[in-house]
């Protein structure tokens, strides 16, 4: 195909675009919050009141909420800062301060109250304790090649323009644990491909493979082929074959071996358990069987059957030989049916060959 040829007749009324927000924002982010951003760059520049987020509104035939989430989105990408008067229910938006745009690392603080577009970012926001470096130690590191990359790889696969919180501590395991980029890499992949695009479990999967001492990717590979093994046998456990394990069934057999910390002869016992009950491969039900015997403390197979042992419901106890025989001497009392009605002794091999004899007469 030909080359195009793109000419620029314009005299005026130019509204000026940052070229690094044509070549690394624009791409990487949402068609609607894209006309946002530009539109917010018409209006410093033109005549007449500025905007407000009932105007934002009515322009783009929107509500405010989403004029809001995609300032915020911006503010998260450290492109524009905004300011507010009052709190709580009367905080209201007074300000729109756009920030230079580059394609370095950006170190902005994002508002406490504002509201995310991302509900596992705020679920990030949230925790108190993380492995995360300083912001100057972020600033220090902008002009690192390695850690750049890992910042750029990241964002990739989380989707998202990264906030300051994410950038330390995802160089946590770089300028801290000095894990590898290629390393660091593969372990933001690993955790996407398993439906996982929360740091909370990124982290918690880094820290793991530190504390088992993996330090290459090779190594992370190793022990990921170990878990696949894992999936299949759990797999051939619920009679599960000729298919690989969906990301969902991934996250519910990480969950089992992980967070319950379930042994093989464990999930084993609950799949079987499973399969008598519900005639069927059921990951839920079996879910319920192992979050039981967690919550019972149970941390093998071998607990859980002295623990079923010492909580099975007590059995009535057998009459003697002399309560039965006492017993059997009484007549039930009459009430009810019994009362109405004289029980009678029937013979029924008896009855049966009389209606034999009568349908042969």
């Amino acid at each position: 195909m030909g080359m195009l040829t793109i000419r620029d007749s314009r005299l005026a009324g130019v509204t000026l675009v940052p070229d690094d927000f044509v070549d690394y924002y624009m791409p990487r982010s949402s068609g609607e919050f894209v006309k946002i951003y530009l539109y917010l760059l018409r209006c410093v520049h033109k005549d007449g009141p500025d905007p407000t987020l009932s105007t934002l509104a009515d322009v783009f035939s929107c509500t405010e909420k989403d004029i809001q989430r995609a300032l915020n989105y911006w503010q998260r990408a450290g492109l524009l800062k905004l300011s507010y008067t009052g709190s709580g229910k009367n905080r209201t938006l007074a300000g729109i301060e756009l920030l230079p745009v580059n394609n370095s690392l950006h170190v902005t603080q994002s508002d406490p109250d504002a509201e995310t577009e991302d509900s596992e970012a705020e679920e990030d926001k949230q925790q108190d304790e993380t492995a995360q470096i300083s912001t100057s130690r972020v600033r220090a590191l902008k002009d690192d090649e390695d850690a750049r990359q890992i910042l750029f790889v990241t964002e990739k696969y989380i989707g998202r323009p990264l906030t300051s919180t994410d950038m330390r501590r995802i160089l946590y395991f770089y300028d801290v644990l000095h894990f590898p980029p290629d390393l660091i890499d593969y372990l933001v992949e690993y955790c996407v491909e398993r439906g996982h695009r929360n740091f909370n479990y990124i982290e918690k999967v880094g820290l793991a493979w530190n504390d088992a001492g993996i330090r290459t990717m090779q190594e992370a590979k190793d022990q990921n082929n170990l878990y696949l093994s894992r999936y299949f046998k759990i797999f051939s456990c619920f009679g599960i074959r000729n298919r690989n394990p969906i990301p969902g069934e991934i996250q519910q057999m990480d969950k089992w071996l992980n967070e319950y910390g379930s042994t093989m002869e464990m999930i084993a016992e609950a799949a079987q358990r499973t399969i008598a009950k519900t005639s069927q491969p059921s990951f839920p039900y079996a879910d319920r069987i192992l979050s039981d015997w967690r919550n019972a403390g149970c941390h093998s197979l071998e607990e859980v059957k002295k623990y079923e042992a010492e909580h099975a419901p007590a059995t009535t106890p057998r009459r003697s030989s002399t309560d039965s025989s006492h017993t059997s001497s009484k007549k039930p009392a009459g009430t009810g049916f019994n009362s109405n009605f004289h029980q009678r002794d029937y013979d029924y091999d008896k009855l049966e060959q009389a209606l034999t004899d009568h349908r042969n007469s």
